[in-house]
This record gives structure tokens, C-alpha cells and sequence, in this order.
């Protein structure tokens, strides 16, 4: 299923190459291109950072641990000239990145509650209206807020992502649980976020967190909310990416018949960084679409 090695080793080192993609996107601050606050939601400040100045909204959602920065640092910078019409807003979700408090909480509703803080952090912004720009978790959250809250969202693009856990995928995630066993350039990233002992903590409760839904709910992330997804979507996929089973692609493409789709043949799971100008003029071409 996966080229020349197996799951757990194909996961283990783009967990590496993943975060050090996120190390050398660390953000620079350049107040002409870009604001960062934290807005009030529901007894929560949610940090947000926002380019542009567009009418239309663009909400982009980080994978797992992520934040605006840490993902996304190529898109908060290019996407405003490629999309002029929109003003991008990137956010740390609850007890990530500079979200912080509350503390994160896992659970088996952890998804969902993301859904619903991004669509009422789009509300207190006044952008009841948006589209969304989902990696790996985060296009797992924006599937649940396409298929929740059908009547928000205008366009969805995701990459990196499932709606469901499968047997392999469990077993890879538990052999890397342990972060000491990580290479020091392997967890650096993210210490420098959330500090050495917080992100060993907050990573294996991610794990245990997921591997949960495997153990009580057959790996189900969100196989209804895609049922019931009636935005226009644009799925992308790096052929190579070794974070998700290939099964997944076709599983989302029979169910989501209309969606756009496009391969990177040597992509592997970030591919909005790896391949950060196609992949931003792919996705500018799609929400430009009115």
C-alpha cells in the first residue's frame, strides 16, 4: 500500500519531515501582510491570524498540534495575492498553538467540537459565510463542518485527510506514541510551541485520542458528516503520503462524486508546503470560482 517500506516506518519519518517543514516555516512577523489577535469565543480566546482584505472568507484548519503558523505560513502569504477577493483567516484551535487556555481536551467528540468553534469563530468575526482550506485533522474538521453545517460553508479543499481509522493506520500511530523515542530534530518544532513535556503529553493523548475511535467507534471519524457535504470540494493527495492508507482517496471520491481532484505524484502528506506555489494556484483556482 505504501512505497518500499511499511506503514510504521513510511509514518514515523514524515512525522519528522512533516515537523521540520513546520520548523523552517516558523513565522516572521511582517505586520503589512499580516494581523494576529485573539478573538472571544464562547469564554475562549482563539488566536487568528488574517491576511487580505477581500468581502469573502477563507478559514484555514491545521493538522494535529497544529497552528496557524506551524502550517500554514506559505498560504497566510501568498494566498491574498492569488485570491483577492478574500480575506484569509488561519486559526489556532482550542488548546493549540497560541489558543491556550483552555488545556485540550480528546475525546471521541473532539472533531465536533472543533466544527463547532470554528464555525462560531467565523460568526464572531462576522463571516457566517466561508470556505475552508482543511489538512489532515483539520480537513477531518472541515468535512464535519461542511456535513453539520452545510448552509456555512461555500467551497472546502483538504488534503491529508480520512473519515475513518483503519487497522494499520492504529498500529503505526501506537508505535510512535512515545516522543523520547523521536530523534531530537524529529520533536524540536514542536517543543519550541508547547515546551518538552507539554507536547509529549499533548502527543500522546492525540494518539490515545484517536486510537479511541478505532477501539469504540470503528475507527469513525466522520464517514456521516461526508455523506451529507453539499459545498463544492476540491480534494488534493500526494500519491506517496504515508500518514493516511491509500484506501481513503477513492473511499471520499465515490462518496463525493462532483469533487475536483488532483494528484502530486511525488507528493507525500504536505504537500501545501512541499509544493507551496502549484499547490496554492490550484487551490486559488478553485475558490476563485464563484
Amino acid at each position: 500500500m505504501f512505497i518500499k517500506c511499511t506503514l510504521q516506518e513510511s509514518l514515523h519519518h514524515y512525522v519528522m519531515l512533516v515537523n521540520l517543514g513546520r520548523h523552517l516555516r516558523s513565522p516572521l512577523l511582517n505586520c503589512m501582510l499580516h494581523t494576529e489577535r485573539k478573538v472571544r469565543v464562547n469564554g475562549t480566546d482563539l488566536n487568528v491570524v488574517e491576511s487580505g482584505s477581500g468581502d469573502r472568507s477563507l478559514l484555514l484548519m491545521p493538522g494535529a498540534l497544529g497552528s496557524a503558523w506551524t502550517d500554514f505560513k506559505p498560504q497566510i502569504e501568498q494566498l491574498p495575492k492569488l485570491l483577492p477577493e478574500y480575506t484569509i483567516i488561519a486559526w489556532d484551535p482550542p488548546g493549540y498553538g497560541k489558543s491556550v487556555p483552555p488545556k485540550r481536551q480528546f475525546g471521541l467528540e473532539f472533531f465536533r467540537e472543533d466544527a463547532k468553534a470554528a464555525v462560531d469563530l467565523m460568526r464572531a468575526l462576522d463571516r457566517p459565510k466561508f470556505s475552508i482550506l482543511g489538512w489532515s485533522d483539520g480537513g477531518i474538521t472541515a468535512l464535519i463542518v461542511a456535513g453539520r453545517y452545510a448552509e456555512a460553508v461555500d467551497r472546502l479543499a483538504i488534503w491529508g485527510a480520512g473519515a475513518y481509522l483503519n487497522a494499520d493506520e492504529v498500529k503505526a500511530l501506537r508505535n510512535i506514541r512515545d516522543v523520547s523515542k523521536w530523534s531530537p530534530r524529529m520533536r524540536e518544532p514542536m517543543e519550541k510551541v508547547y515546551g518538552v513535556d507539554r507536547f509529549a503529553q499533548l502527543w500522546g493523548e492525540w494518539v490515545d485520542a484517536a486510537c479511541a475511535f478505532y477501539d469504540q467507534r470503528d475507527g469513525d471519524f466522520c464517514r456521516n458528516e461526508v455523506e451529507q457535504v453539499k459545498a463544492p470540494t476540491f480534494i488534493l493527495h500526494g500519491k506517496k503520503d504515508p500518514m493516511i492508507a491509500a484506501e481513503h482517496i477513492p473511499w471520499l471520491k465515490e462518496r463525493l462524486p462532483n469533487a475536483k481532484y488532483y494528484e502530486f505524484p511525488e507528493g507525500k502528506h504536505n504537500i501545501h508546503l512541499r509544493y507551496a506555489e502549484d499547490f496554492n494556484k490550484l487551490v486559488a483556482d478553485f475558490f476563485n470560482k464563484n
